[in-house]
């Protein structure tokens, strides 16, 4: 599938990206392809007046497909400026579907709490209902690490515990009542609806994107410890 002017002038960079690596043979060359895309009008055609715009946005493409492990280096010609498509680009390829692992990986591009490392690990092979778990049972061990509760409290009740508007160790003082029955909602909440995933199978834990978002939510409720943690150390 042959790029047009148009559609490297106007798609949006990821759309783009794929459209690039549908339109790669098997060991793509980068210099080849600047240069077969700057002579398509043939010999004497100078191509559109945004040539050089239109090379850069092509670069970029490619930079995005080489970010995000859908092209790599060539094991046959690892000198040289040959690429391949990966096992990851194939799967895109052959399977459009999979492009949704590639958008919910990038949910989790950035940094994440140090206690996620086993939900991020779990994620990236693949077993998403593991990494949910796993992302909800870092933010428990936690909260009863930090409130100093007993193992015996589990779950719903130890976030209940932990952030009780009238004697929750993790509650924050200065805010108002509201606010602090809120967070141990969504403590609770969150704790509830993902800790448990055999249990809970309105979660569509084969979605790579809602098993991210599972691992995002836990991350932003670690961070919200982590502030409690810092205040009863102050």
């Amino acid at each position: 599938m042959a790029l047009s002017y148009e559609d490297v002038r106007n798609l949006p960079l990821p759309d783009l990206s794929l459209r690039l690596l549908q339109s790669l043979g098997a060991e793509p060359n980068f210099n080849n392809l600047i240069q077969g895309f700057r002579q398509r009008g043939g010999y004497g055609d100078p191509g559109p007046a945004d040539l050089a715009e239109l090379l850069c946005r092509l670069s970029d493409a490619w930079a995005w497909l080489e970010a995000h492990a859908l092209i790599g280096p060539s094991a046959k010609n690892p000198p040289g400026e040959w690429q391949r498509v990966t096992s990851a680009g194939a799967e895109v390829l052959n399977d459009p579907a999979a492009v949704a692992k590639v958008w919910a990986a990038g949910r989790l591009a950035g940094d994440l709490h140090p206690a996620l490392a086993s939900a991020r690990s779990n994620f990236a092979l693949g077993d998403y209902e593991t990494a949910s778990f796993a992302a909800m049972k870092a933010v428990e061990v936690e909260v009863r690490r930090v409130a100093g509760l007993p193992n015996e409290l589990l779950g719903v009740a130890l976030m209940r515990k932990a952030f009780s508007p009238k004697d929750g160790l993790l509650r924050d003082p200065e805010a108002e009542g509201g606010e602090q029955q809120a967070t141990a909602d969504l403590f609770a909440g969150a704790i509830g609806a993902y800790k448990n995933p055999a249990s809970h199978r309105t979660v569509q834990f084969d979605d790579p994107m809602e098993a991210a978002e599972v691992i995002q939510l836990a991350d932003l409720l670690l961070r919200i410890v982590e502030r409690a943690e810092n205040r009863l150390r102050a």
